[in-house]
């Protein structure tokens, strides 16, 4: 499947599998959407702007939820908890990124435990899948970064989605934008 990723593509993907890995964690959804945001002449960060949501705001959106999980957010919204405006504080008081993990403890003779950061979790397969549907439904005979954005948003049930959503932008409408804007040549 990557031999159709065009090099912009291929780029979002190296970026999603660099922030996993400075982050210790797996590549998920909202990884996938910082490598798209990555490139700021992009035509996804293009349409964002033009719905007056600023890439800077996103990459925001995503520190703030990487600290608990969708199910953990929901059962804390469900009892009237405001997880953002807690990470929000917590980062006031103790600077950015204050809840991030710890990096394991060394072993004897200096050896770190392996970790999975930069291993694809189910749901970034899925979106990589979509993506490539999302290419053949469009009759594209490539897999570019609009397709990995269009392979998120049908996806829509990840902290990308939720993360885009929260930001006002209309995932349908994104959509709609994505699939009838002038296409790069591959």
């Amino acid at each position: 499947m990557f031999e159709k990723f065009t090099e912009p593509a291929r780029h979002v993907v190296r970026q999603a599998r660099q922030e996993a890995v400075d982050g210790r964690r797996r590549v998920d959804t909202e990884q996938l959407l910082l490598g798209v945001l990555a490139d700021t002449d992009s035509l996804a960060v293009r349409i964002l702007a033009d719905l007056g949501v600023r890439p800077d705001d996103l990459r925001a959106a995503v520190r703030r939820h990487a600290g608990l999980g969708e199910a953990d957010a929901a059962a804390l919204r469900g009892i009237g908890v405001d997880l953002a405006a807690v990470v929000a504080r917590i980062e006031e008081s103790f600077g950015p990124d204050a809840l991030r993990e710890t990096p394991p403890p060394r072993r004897r003779w200096g050896l770190r435990r392996p970790d999975d950061g930069g291993a694809f979790s189910p749901r970034a397969k899925r979106v990589l899948e979509l993506s490539l549907r999302e290419a053949l439904g469009l009759h594209h005979r490539h897999i570019g970064a609009e397709h990995l954005l269009l392979g998120l948003l049908r996806e829509g049930r990840g902290v990308a989605a939720q993360v885009l959503t929260e930001a006002g932008v209309e995932l349908t409408d994104l959509r709609r934008r994505v699939e009838t804007a002038p296409r790069p040549a591959a």
